[in-house]
């Protein structure tokens, strides 16, 4: 029932560190999924995401198909919104904005998606998302109506993500945003992971191979990797499995 969720548990008692790369249906052409799929299947991620703040209703569904095609690599839903809930994706990771207060992102959205939930065999991953200051506003900071936390409120950070956990998610997801200036800090990272027992999740702002090793290295358990690939496919070959 919890298939994904248990393979990521099993790979933190290993002490093995995963990798999501993070694939936005409102920039990503379906003709070019094949080949950047080929890249992807020859590096060391672990996992694809997909979704974005702003997609298209049916995008997210045809580019989870055709991504099908091309891996056997679980495919996890990262929705900015229902209308990218698809069934023919592995799971879904039910975020909830926990660094916002804005009711709807704690809780509204996720009532609007039961519906479309209850029809499909998605493994459901609830997910304490948390906006971290990054140098610039997010597209999700702007949809969202709310403010990240500051990078030097290092305690409400933490707590807030203890928080999650006592509230029962069980993945806490610490979020620069897309495009961010510079990652999240090491220190951040650090003091995080040292306050959780649940796996802990970290994106945006990483565009080199020792950035994503530096957030392995403060207690990342799975690191996200997205813009940089926009901009860089290269980036992908640096970190395959087989250099």
């Amino acid at each position: 029932m919890n298939k994904l969720y248990q393979h990521i548990l099993d790979s933190i008692s290993r002490s093995e560190k995963l990798l999501a790369v993070l694939i936005d249906p409102d920039k990503m052409q379906v003709e070019r999924v094949s080949g950047f799929i080929a890249m992807v299947n020859q590096s060391i991620a672990t996992h694809v995401f997909v979704g974005g703040s702003e997609v298209q209703e049916g995008l997210t569904e045809t580019l989870v198909v055709e991504i099908k095609k091309h891996t056997k690599l679980p495919v996890i839903l990262f929705p900015g919104d229902v209308i990218q809930v698809t069934d023919k994706a592995d799971a879904i990771l039910f975020l909830s904005l926990i660094s916002g207060r804005n009711s709807e992102y704690l809780i509204g959205k996720h009532v609007e998606a039961v519906s479309k939930l209850k029809t499909t065999n998605l493994e459901v991953l609830p997910t304490g998302y948390m906006l971290i200051e990054n140098g610039r506003q997010t597209s999700v900071e702007r949809i969202s109506q709310t403010k990240p936390i500051k990078r030097k409120s290092v305690k409400t950070i933490t707590h807030t993500a203890k928080a999650g956990e006592l509230l029962g998610m069980k993945l806490i997801y610490l979020e620069a945003g897309s495009g961010a200036t510079h990652p999240i800090e090491a220190e951040i990272i650090h003091q995080v992971k040292q306050e959780l027992r649940i796996p802990l999740i970290v994106g945006g702002g990483i565009r080199s191979k020792k950035e994503l090793y530096l957030a392995f290295n403060a207690g990342a358990d799975l690191v996200v990797i997205g813009t940089v690939l926009e901009e860089n496919d290269d980036f992908i070959v640096s970190i395959s499995k087989y250099r």
